[in-house]
């Protein structure tokens, strides 16, 4: 294929004025692929809440405030349009098209990489945090990590899937829920929960519990949950007492479920969330709350003890789950509930996710 026209500069959206809700859209230089690195034109770009957490510098976990003008965003998908030198060693060809991640470099050589843990590398680079985002038209990747996405999957659907899509998976594969069993998806209606619905339901044969607010009750349901809690409808001045019976009432012989994946960033989701388990039952972190860390509210010791529960936390996946998400989005297992915005409508996305208002996921159309 002959190496398309590459221009000087491109469209970027860029965090002006970190801590805030706010982007603009600015003009960049295109860079050029170093050894071992590929420059894609991307097309297409999820948003995803930890986004938001980057660019409004909520995340107390992360060990730096986001700087002013920081390229944003991780689920990215476009054509490889040049590589640097030794890239072909890969066997990546111009015109392939592959997809950016949360982690948008892992070294490979650290103990987590060699155990297949790549998003806990030691030597790991963030997509959209100190390294350039995937909020542009252009962005470099390293040829042996970027992701390839199947034929007949569209770039729009392959987005959400490349952060959302892989991080459920891994998350499920962690919960160790076998099929036919119980499983909550806690925020079971929003960019994450409804893939994770999708994914255990359909993919892994696991009998889903939704638990959301009651707007995204006919998304949940459409997602493959057997049943859905809507959160309104309790109260939380009664230590989730109500809410953690009526979840196990749905549950074989009332006993709980065996697993709960909790996919949303809230304090409250995860004191109630630890209740729902029955014996031997795993709880799974994914969401990551904002501002000040607050402990589970309800991970009392004697519940341990008394249970045989467990509390397991899960980041990203690494490169292999990330191929066997897309392949289940390209088999028709799974398919991403999103609409299209343009770059410049990116602001008021993040609004409405501050707001709880967005459901399912939404793609940038980088073009």
């Amino acid at each position: 294929m002959a190496t398309p026209e590459i221009p000087k500069k491109a469209k970027a959206i860029i965090y002006d004025n970190p801590g805030t809700v706010s982007t603009k859209v600015v003009e960049v230089d295109v860079p050029e692929p170093g050894d071992n690195e590929v420059l894609i034109n991307l097309t297409h770009s999820g948003v995803c809440h930890s986004d938001f957490g980057i660019m409004t510098n909520t995340w107390k976990m992360l060990p730096y405030p986001t700087q002013p003008g920081q390229v944003g965003g991780h689920e990215g998908v476009g054509k490889v349009v040049k590589l640097g030198a030794g890239a072909e060693a890969s066997g990546l060809k111009i015109g392939d098209r592959v997809g950016i991640k949360w982690i948008s470099s892992a070294c490979g050589q650290c103990p987590p990489c060699q155990d297949g843990a790549d998003g806990l590398c030691f030597n790991q680079k963030v997509s959209g945090y100190y390294t350039p985002g995937t909020f542009q038209q252009y962005v470099l990747g390293p040829a042996q990590y970027v992701t390839p996405i199947p034929e007949g999957l569209s770039s729009a659907e392959a987005a959400p899937l490349l952060c959302a899509g892989v991080t459920v998976y891994a998350s499920l594969k962690r919960s160790k829920a076998q099929p036919g069993q119980w499983i909550v998806i806690s925020g079971a209606g929003g960019g994450l929960g409804h893939l994770a619905v999708q994914i255990a339901s359909k993919g892994m044969g696991l009998r889903v519990i939704g638990v959301d607010h009651g707007s995204k009750e006919e998304l949940v349901k459409a997602s493959g949950a057997e049943h859905f809690v809507d959160i309104t409808k309790f109260p939380t001045d009664d230590n989730f007492a109500t809410i953690s019976s009526h979840v196990k009432s749905l549950t074989t012989k009332g006993l709980g479920a065996h697993a709960v994946v909790v996919c949303t960033a809230s304090n409250v989701a995860y004191a109630q969330s630890l209740l729902f388990l029955r014996y031997n039952g795993t709880l799974v972190c994914v969401g990551i709350p904002e501002n000040e860390p607050k402990a589970i509210a309800t991970a009392f010791p004697s519940k341990f003890i008394q249970q045989h529960i467990h509390i397991t936390g899960s980041a990203v996946g690494n490169r292999t789950e990330a191929i066997e998400t897309m392949e289940f989005a390209a088999r028709g297992v799974i398919k991403t509930h999103f609409r299209e915005e343009k770059m410049d409508a990116l602001t008021e996305v993040f609004k409405e996710m501050e707001e709880g208002k967005l459901q399912g996921r939404v793609v940038l159309d980088l073009s």
